[in-house]
């Protein structure tokens, strides 16, 4: 009996051996593949030691807008519902951070700041002179805060896409009377396990939902397994990159747009993150204010609530999202 039962737990063993090393060479292979069906958009520039990012800018005119993407693992391609109709009227770039896509990862470890001067490292490394309007979504909205404040002669407008602000973690805990979770943990769950083929195997097979558009949603499935790691990285830092965005709440006459998404939390994402539909509504009523601040930060201001939008914005109302950037690139043109 004994013997069988060893027999047992060595075919199991052996099983599990050919499994894994089977999701090794399926990952591998994949990433292969990756690169000759999604090749890089745009460039991949050397920003200093041999350490390539990619950037991708189309169009002509001045100011140049400059779209960074909020934290997820499509860097670029979080804009590409919207690009091309900004870069019919204006430079627009779009780019991936360090890690993520294209990007090669970053060499030393995360730091705000750091995100900031990789990107102007990267603009100057594709010849693209300011004045810049940034667009930020998300956790893009402090990143650009940030480059603000190290490079505040090179900005002139800014956009905010369901924009991060520098309080959200105290004030949405308040309005819901709970911490809320950072959501950590399956993106360490997947890091860990992107080796073996199951992260992209699961992110291939999932329904990403939204509006993503279709070939977006299939480069990013392909790199996602090499970009989450960067992801992680940055989720991680939250704290820091909120607290390096806090730094800087003036933004004097700068023109800015401020686009707030009002759709309610769907049923299941409530209960995912174990809130009652009134916590719901509570956190959304405390997210419409923390937008109402950072409406404040200049003197030539405006907050659009966008009905029917989700978080992501720019592929749920891709034109409310146009006609902002438009708008405050048609102010920087008329000197309003």
């Amino acid at each position: 009996m004994l013997r069988w039962v060893k027999r047992i737990v060595v075919v199991i063993v052996g099983l599990i051996v050919v499994v894994v090393l089977a999701g090794v060479v399926y990952e591998q292979v994949m990433r292969s593949r990756a690169k000759s069906e999604f090749p890089a958009q745009g460039r991949l520039l050397d920003i200093g030691g041999g350490r390539r990012m990619q950037i991708d800018c189309r169009g002509a005119g001045t100011p140049t807008v400059v779209f960074e993407a909020g934290l997820d693992t499509m860097g670029s391609l979080s804009w590409s519902a919207v690009q091309d109709a900004v870069a019919s009227t204006t430079r627009a770039c779009a780019y991936s951070r360090a890690g993520v896509m294209w990007s090669d990862p970053r060499t030393q470890k995360f730091e705000p700041d750091g995100v900031a001067r990789d990107l102007h490292a990267l603009l100057t490394a594709a010849g693209e002179h300011a004045p810049f309007v940034m667009v930020g979504h998300s956790l893009g909205g402090p990143y650009i805060m940030t480059y603000t404040r190290l490079y505040p002669q090179d900005v002139a407008g800014l956009v905010f896409v369901d924009a991060s602000h520098p309080d959200q973690i105290d004030r949405l805990n308040k309005a819901i009377g709970k911490k809320m979770e950072a959501g950590m943990g399956m993106l360490k769950a997947a890091s860990a396990l992107n080796w073996t083929g199951l992260t992209r195997l699961l992110s291939s097979h999932s329904d990403s939902g939204g509006n993503i558009p279709h070939q977006a949603q299939l480069a990013n499935n392909a790199y996602i397994s090499s970009s989450i790691g960067a992801a992680l990285q940055e989720g991680e830092s939250l704290d820091a990159t909120l607290a390096a965005a806090g730094q800087l709440r003036q933004l004097g006459d700068r023109p800015i747009v401020v686009l707030t998404a009002t759709k309610p939390l769907p049923e299941a994402v409530l209960k995912g993150v174990q809130m009652t539909p009134e916590q719901g509504q509570r956190m959304q009523a405390a997210w419409k204010l923390l937008h109402d601040d950072e409406a404040s930060w200049s003197h030539h201001s405006r907050h659009e609530l966008v009905p029917e939008a989700t978080h992501y914005i720019q592929f749920d109302k891709p034109d409310v999202v146009i006609a902002a950037v438009k708008e405050v690139v048609g102010d920087l043109r008329s000197g309003t």
